[in-house]
């Protein structure tokens, strides 16, 4: 299993361009977001129309990289204008699924400082 209870998820508040791969990728995590690709977080990119998202986790032997494309429906995104917004579990599965989550509290809003 990929993501676990334990596990730190972090959305990029920017969208990206959904051609990046693992290397354009990494890059936004150290050079946009100011964190380690290589720390085990995963962290999620989204596109301008919000209907596809990408998923990158380094789990100590390689990075994985997962795509969403969704059909229908569109996730509710949190209000953040820069940095990275660190989503629960709950608030992932519900995310993935196109579901409203706003019950649900945001656990940090961070600047591109450091995560």
């Amino acid at each position: 299993m990929l993501l676990s209870p334990g596990s730190r998820i972090w959305l990029a508040a920017t969208p990206v361009d959904m051609r990046l791969g693992f290397d354009g990728l990494t890059a936004k995590v150290h050079g946009v977001l100011a964190a380690d690709p290589f720390c085990g977080h995963a962290f999620v990119f989204r596109n301008k129309r919000g209907d596809r998202l990408k998923l990158l986790l380094w789990d100590g032997l390689g990075f994985w990289l997962l795509y969403r494309h969704l059909d229908q429906g569109r996730p509710h995104w949190p209000h953040a204008e820069s940095g990275a917004v660190e989503l629960s579990l709950a608030q992932w599965a519900l995310l993935v699924e196109g579901r409203p989550w706003g019950a649900l509290p945001l656990l940090k809003h961070v600047t591109p400082t450091r995560l």
